[in-house]
């Protein structure tokens, strides 16, 4: 039996996984809860709390698994992207332990990851697959030709989707994180209440920017009216802008499926979470006679689980690294 431990640390959530012969063991998260009176996530506090909560849970990890570290057959890690103070606490901890316990390392692209979060369990995409990665960062329409094999045909070319979500909460005073707050407010509003303009980009790729400077603009003008505007308006506004900005990830999802004739459709990352966009992929599916795939809300978020599942892959290909790798904020898909 191949044992493999696998450890996240690339923002905010320490989190560890055992993973035996490509079947999910454990899988804990630690998620730092430091951030939010700032209103964002802040690299040096991410960090500290790294240290912090790293040996816990990976002795959780362990421990809920009922392995013990001497049944390791290799350590796997987040490489990148993500900050770099948060990427060398996970990074330093796998090399140290992959070493004194004598076992292979693996490193893991983190987006690459979200995408085979899929393969934790069944029901599972069949190669070649599409899948919209989206998240805080990130905005991706992946070509998945097999577990290693993945191309990026579309992305945002200035701001991610997740980034949309969490300045419109801000402009609306929502604490952070405000993504799920706008996603739980705009359940109860109305979709078509305030009109937005969808960006235009050439091909497959997005642009996010501009709508947030006209979200700026309107709310602008409509408090300038009425001081109470937001306040009476939170649901319809929240439900107008999410609208808009998951047919935008819609529309270029479409043509993808179009351009290469892939019926096999999955979504990955944090904003894969929200409720809007996992039935509008739904009923787009049906439309489309797509075979859609949506992973549960645990393997949405960050987590060590995806990283296991990469992980596994990368042994049964035998695609080890050396002790001396180096974590890569920026690192190429």
């Amino acid at each position: 039996m191949t044992t493999i431990l696998a450890i996240e640390s690339s923002c905010d959530e320490t989190s560890a996984a055992v993973i035996s012969n490509g079947q999910l063991r454990s899988n804990i998260v630690a998620t730092q809860v430091i951030h939010q009176k700032y209103g964002g996530v802040v690299p040096e506090l991410a960090s500290r709390a790294h240290q912090q909560h790293i040996l816990p849970v990976v002795e959780k990890a362990l421990e809920d698994a009922k392995v013990s570290k001497k049944d390791l057959n290799a350590i796997a890690f987040t490489r990148g992207p993500g900050l770099l103070g948060a990427l060398l606490v996970g990074a330093s901890f796998a090399k140290a332990l992959a070493l004194g316990l004598k076992v292979p390392l693996i490193e893991v692209h983190h987006m690459q990851a979200h995408v085979l979060a899929h393969f934790i369990e069944a029901p599972c995409p069949v190669f070649p697959f599409l899948c919209l990665t989206v998240s805080g960062g990130h905005t991706q329409i992946v070509l998945v030709r097999d577990a290693l094999d993945m191309e990026i045909i579309g992305e945002t070319q200035d701001d991610a989707v997740g980034e949309a979500f969490d300045k419109t909460a801000k402009l609306l005073n929502l604490p952070y994180p405000g993504g799920p707050l706008v996603d739980k407010y705009a359940q109860q509003g109305n979709p078509l209440a305030f009109p937005f303009p969808l960006s235009e980009m050439p091909g497959l790729n997005f642009s996010f920017s501009g709508i947030k400077t006209s979200i700026l603009y309107f709310l602008q003008n409509k408090v300038k009216n009425n001081p109470q505007f937001v306040e009476e308006n939170m649901a319809d506004i929240c439900a107008s802008v999410q609208h808009t900005l998951i047919k935008m990830l819609l529309q270029k999802l479409r043509k993808a499926a179009k351009q290469t004739g892939i019926s096999e459709i999955a979504i990955a990352g944090g904003v894969s979470a929200n409720s809007g966009l996992r039935n509008a992929l739904l009923e787009t599916g049906q439309k489309e006679h797509w075979n859609v795939y949506i992973p549960r809300f645990e393997y949405c978020t960050d987590n060590a689980a995806m990283i296991a599942m990469a992980a596994h892959f990368k042994y049964l290909k035998g695609e080890f690294s050396e002790q001396t790798i180096s974590p890569m904020p920026r690192m190429a898909f």
